[in-house]
């Protein structure tokens, strides 16, 4: 059967009228899906992904054939368990979570007002969606420490001496570190976006596609790592004349698109004859009456819009009451000085009550902070767990994360320990969450934990603590003193940060 532009037409209806369905209840999150993509050159690629998902679907318009929507109401189970996820998400200020929810929620409500037979035909289409996704940093730890330990182990090789200190490290003419725009996610999910499309378009075996995409997540890996290492290369020999400045992300973008370009060809030998276009057709045109068939809509357009409101219920916001969090008193054998050149804080905003203490042993050794930060209706803008929280809070340019280590238990109290540098020296800090009487160190355990006590009807009550000190000459001797400070204040400070809590009005 030839191109039906009735047919089309239906479909191209149904899917607007889906999408504005949906965008209208989740407005608050779709605008916020798309000032990302505005604003973020990580995914910028977001502006083209609906252009080019009605591309797509104008594509396959012979293949549509004289298919007709045809509405299946259970599609509302998966509506409603990304619905729930995106309650969830806005319940304890989880944006990613509530992005991801919104596009599972689009293509499910797609799928339940296209029906099988043409969601199968526009099964890539459909999925291409989920690049829309602004989704991705959480790989920017992981892809920062292998493109530093891979550009050590070549400069080494190379026969360059090098010092290295996680992401931080020296060359004999210069320091150099791995930052966030050097971690490679934006080659990673760019080579991703482009390489689907170009698999898509080019091959037509399930095999051959997927080995393509196989190419296109390693080769962006391998080549930032190449690049980074050609960079430092360029600068260590040129007395750090070039590939410093802004010419450092012009080389890397020139050599990246080079890479890429090389992708492609290879790709391009693979290339497969397209498959013969099969256009489809109902088996019983005309056999339901159009007002029937729609009725199983209703269950879909329903499930979608349950969430807004219920959100607007369970969410209502807390007015302000006075909190009193005071610092536990200096246990034996330590004093709270009056003065001290220390002054290292970390960034917690949002909290309903802080309080930062110094304190230093009575010989006046190296001193320690404690900082302490008690959070209550947590929302966004005011979550204990966000992106610029922290020891080494994103929002400070002059502070930046040495090293970390993942979980130390210390007398039974498990911390997070980091290595910070500060314009003042390096200084070593142990962090954890106090939630409702549990103790916890990492940030997805800390927001998984409340987003269970928000479910089960609990309040998410919950604090952070922070101990600091300069690592001075000997990192040894400050976690030592770490260790016995916690040892003395340890329930001293659990009282203190759980006192608030009586102030919480019922």
């Amino acid at each position: 059967m030839p191109f039906n532009p009735r047919a089309f037409s239906a479909v191209a209806l149904a899917l607007a009228l889906t999408l504005l369905w949906v965008v209208g209840w989740y407005w608050s999150t779709a605008r916020g899906v798309a000032g990302i993509w505005w604003t973020s050159d990580t995914f910028a690629h977001g502006l083209v992904v609906f252009p080019a998902f009605g591309w797509l679907v104008w594509r396959a318009r012979d293949r549509i054939g004289g298919l007709q929507p045809q509405p299946t109401a259970w599609m509302a189970l998966p509506i409603l368990a990304a619905g729930l996820l995106w309650l969830l998400g806005g319940m304890v200020s989880v944006a990613a979570a509530q992005h991801f929810a919104l596009f599972a929620l689009l293509v499910a409500a797609f799928v339940g007002v296209l029906g099988w037979r043409l969601s199968r035909v526009l099964l890539f289409p459909l999925l291409f969606l989920f690049f829309g996704v602004p989704i991705g940093e959480f790989m920017l730890p992981t892809l920062m420490h292998y493109t530093a330990e891979f550009t050590v182990w070549a400069l080494r090789m190379s026969g360059v001496p090098v010092y290295q200190e996680g992401l931080h490290f020296v060359v004999p003419n210069g320091r150099w570190s791995v930052v966030e725009a050097c971690s490679g996610v934006r080659y990673l999910i760019a080579s991703l976006f482009v390489g689907a499309l170009y698999a898509y378009l080019n091959y037509t075996s399930l095999k051959r596609r997927l080995l393509f995409m196989l190419v296109a997540i390693a080769v962006p890996i391998v080549a930032n790592w190449l690049r980074a290492y050609f960079i430092v290369m360029l600068g260590y020999h040129s007395g750090n004349k070039i590939a410093v400045g802004v010419d450092h992300i012009l080389y890397g973008w020139v050599f990246f698109g080079v890479v890429i370009f090389l992708m492609f060809w290879i790709g391009g030998r693979w290339h497969e004859a397209p498959a013969p276009v099969v256009p489809h057709t109902d088996a019983a045109p005309g056999g339901e009456a159009r007002g029937t068939r729609w009725m199983a809509a209703l269950p879909v357009a329903i499930a979608v819009a349950v969430f807004p409101p219920l959100l607007k219920v369970l969410d209502a916001p807390v007015p302000e009451f006075p909190v009193a969090l005071s610092a536990p008193a200096p246990a034996a054998g330590w004093v709270s000085p009056a003065a001290w050149a220390f002054d290292y804080r970390p960034v917690y905003g949002g909290a309903r009550a802080e309080v930062s203490q110094t304190y230093a042993t009575d010989d006046a050794q190296m001193p320690v902070v404690l900082h302490a930060a008690w959070y209550f209706a947590q929302r966004d803008g005011s979550e204990m767990v966000a992106w610029t929280n922290g020891p080494a809070s994103p929002a400070l340019d002059d502070v930046s994360l040495v090293r970390s280590v993942r979980t130390l238990t210390i007398a039974g109290q498990p911390v997070r320990e980091n290595l910070i540098s500060t314009p003042q020296g390096r200084v070593l800090t142990w962090h954890w969450y106090r939630i409702n009487g549990h103790t916890l160190v990492g940030d997805a355990e800390a927001k998984l934990r409340l987003a269970l006590d928000r479910l089960l009807g609990r309040s998410d009550e919950s604090a952070v603590v922070v101990l600091a000190t300069p690592e001075g000459r000997d990192e040894d001797a400050a976690r030592a003193r770490l260790q016995a400070f916690l040892a003395s204040h340890a329930a001293a400070i659990e009282q203190a940060v759980e006192a608030p809590a009586r102030s919480i009005p019922q």
